[in-house]
């Protein structure tokens, strides 16, 4: 799996009214996090926002998909992603209202502490 550089650059200058957008490479793909917050997962063909117990029914609705790839064993795995709707791709507000609940999301999750 790579990450379009292309896409993480829209998704940056689209993004930008909603803090700082930051990316970082990881396994092939890219993490995009806002105000340092991870909103969503970035690989060669899509963004895939952050999801949680709140926000999946929304994702439901929209008929998004969730973000899976291939474990070692073979299994699907599946994430708290979700494949961002075809609009957040030529549409910068559809991007800044899919990527505000990927924010909310984030800032619900739990802060997991650093081990030292």
């Amino acid at each position: 799996m790579a990450y379009d550089a292309g896409l993480i650059d829209w998704a940056k200058e689209a993004l930008e009214p909603l803090g700082a957008i930051t990316h970082r490479p990881m396994m092939g793909a890219a993490m995009l996090y806002c105000d340092g917050l991870v909103v969503a997962v970035i690989d060669e063909e899509a963004i895939y926002f952050k999801i949680d117990k709140v926000s999946a029914p929304m994702w439901d609705d929209a008929g998004c998909p969730p973000f899976t790839f291939t474990g070692k064993d073979g299994e699907t795995v599946s994430m708290n992603y979700r494949r961002a709707p075809d609009d957040v791709y030529d549409d910068a507000e559809a991007m800044q209202r899919w990527a505000g609940l990927a924010l909310e999301a984030s800032r619900r999750a739990p802060v997991k502490k650093k081990r030292g």
